[in-house]
Parts: C-alpha cells; structure tokens; sequence
C-alpha cells in the first residue's frame, strides 16, 4: 500500500497530513529516507522521528463536544487549551477530523483511523455538516438564496447550501440552520460576512449521520459500532 494510507492506519495523522510529513523528510522506510508515493509492506521497517510505526489494532472514534475558547489542534504556541486536553488520559493516539474555529462550539470527531478521517473532510466525498447560527440583522430573502446558491469567497465560489428554521433570534439578529459539505477556513463566517452579516455564535450540531445530543461542552462519548459503521457508508471508505 502507499507509504502515506500505511501512516494514516497507524494513526499518525490523515493522509493528507502524512504526505507533507513524508516530505518534510521525517520519515524511513528499512533504514531509507521515505519519499512520497513509495509503496511499502507490513513486514517493512516505516518510522516517523526514529520510533518504529505499528498499525491500530483497535479502531476509536469519538465525538466531543468542543466548547468555544478552546483550539481544535494538538498543540497551540500561545499555550491555549486544545480539544486533546479532553482525551489525553486515552491510550490512543488520537487526532482531529477537521476543526471548528477557536470562536465556535459543537459536534467534533476524533480518531485513530486516518483513511476514515480523510473521507470525512474531504469535499469530494460531500459529507453533510449542520451548524446552528446566529448572525447579526436579519437575513433578507435575496440573502438566504445567496448562501443557498453558493457565495463567492476569495478562494472561490462555495457549493450550494441548505439554509433552514430561520428564525429572529433573541438578540434582535437571526437564527437559522446551515447545512455545507465543505470545510474551508471559517467558511460560514466568511460566507455571512459576504452577505453583510456578522455571526454571533456557531454550533455544530451534526456531521454525517451522528446528532450531537445530549452532550454538553467539555463531554464526550465513543461512537457505537452501528454509528461508526454509518461513517463510513455516509463517506464512501474502505472498512
């Protein structure tokens, strides 16, 4: 198999991730400098910073309730709390599938199963996300089709959108439920600030089949066979 699923299977980072660390020179395949699209087997020597890679035995996925103020990355320079601080007493290593920005709260997966990861983020494979926002003003009828049909960003035009259960909200603003398939950098902020609008709160409340329920901010739970193996139907991965 490609040396970067064989690293995503060990649970080292997503694929995508893999090929930049393939690249920054990190990796040995039996004692070689690894360059990237090599093809290498179980039995082969792979090692990231000098320390052998072995692949899961046990697949994880978990869904946490990321609470505002915290970053969703492993590690921060500024010394602000990340989501692994909530499962860091885990036996796994674990990472992120995808993020929500520092100022936005909700659903967020973690795993260990770096091919499942990357079906998830990836466009392509247009797995729904639902977020509940609230924005500044209220939202005209010209605007809501704007982020229906597709907003232009300076990286380009988004996919088109569901906008629902629109509603004032009790700030003065709006309320409403978006649902994108995308995942760019602050993609719904950014599309509201294309219309005029500034958001006052973002929550993720779903990502594929899974409801973010009952969870509350700080918790989370392991996802259950039958909603793992959702997952993968909703994204298109090889089990």
């Amino acid at each position: 198999m490609r040396l970067q699923k064989y690293m995503a299977d060990c649970g080292v980072a997503s694929r995508r991730a893999c090929e930049q660390i393939i690249t920054d020179g990190r990796v040995t395949v039996n004692g070689i400098p690894a360059v990237l699209g090599m093809s290498v087997e179980e039995t082969d020597d792979v090692r990231l910073d000098g320390k052998r890679l072995k692949p899961q035995d046990k697949r994880v996925v978990l869904m946490l309730y990321k609470p505002r103020g915290v970053v969703s990355t492993s590690s921060d320079e500024a010394g602000r709390k990340t989501v692994q601080a909530f499962v860091s007493d885990l036996p796994y290593r674990l990472y992120n599938v995808g993020r929500l920005d520092l100022n936005s709260e909700g659903l967020l997966l973690l795993t260990n199963d770096g091919e499942l990861a990357n079906h998830l983020m990836h466009p392509r494979y247009k797995v729904d996300k639902t977020y509940r926002v609230v924005c500044d003003g209220m939202l005209s009828a010209s605007e809501i089709a704007s982020l229906t049909n597709g907003v232009m960003l300076d990286d380009g035009m988004t996919a088109p959108a569901r906008v629902t259960n629109i509603r004032r909200s009790t700030t003065g603003g709006t309320a409403f439920s978006i649902t994108i398939h995308e995942g760019r950098n602050r993609q719904i902020r950014r599309m509201l600030e294309a219309v005029g609008h500034r958001t006052l709160r973002l929550k993720r409340e779903a990502y594929g089949n899974l409801q973010l329920g009952s969870l509350r901010p700080g918790e989370w739970r392991y996802l259950t066979q039958e909603e793992i193996d959702g997952l993968f139907t909703v994204s298109g991965a090889n089990k």
